[in-house]
């Protein structure tokens, strides 16, 4: 047991959509992101998506809707909707995801999720 500072975390990459896992919880990944532009729509079959914003902002968009999600708030996207964050500057998310759920939907093209 240990206190994690998400900060100092996310100060050690610079990458953008490249998930970062910080904690365990249950059968879950703790992770820490960076989003800067667009990433593909995609979907997850089997999990929802859980979304904390830490800094800054990014949109959500989804079939038909957009969503803004701004500092201190949560957006889950249900599972087996297709969706696609989006941010205009930097924007700092805090994820959690079941273990081994590749963040693209797809785990061909999945993010590693190296650990930090």
């Amino acid at each position: 047991m240990k206190t994690v500072n998400l900060l100092d975390k996310l100060n050690q990459f610079s990458s953008h959509w490249d998930p970062h896992v910080v904690a365990d919880y249950n059968d879950n990944d703790i992770m820490v992101a960076k989003f800067s532009g667009e990433f593909p729509f995609h979907l997850h079959e089997d999990t929802d998506d859980f979304f904390l914003v830490l800094q800054g902002e990014f949109t959500m968009d989804l079939e038909g809707e957009s969503h803004v999600v701004k500092t201190g708030e949560v957006f889950v996207v249900p599972r087996g909707v297709t969706h696609r964050p989006r941010a205009v500057e930097e924007c700092h998310v805090l994820l959690i995801e079941p273990k081994g759920t590749p963040n693209t939907g797809d785990a061909e093209t999945a993010s590693d999720k190296p650990r930090i």
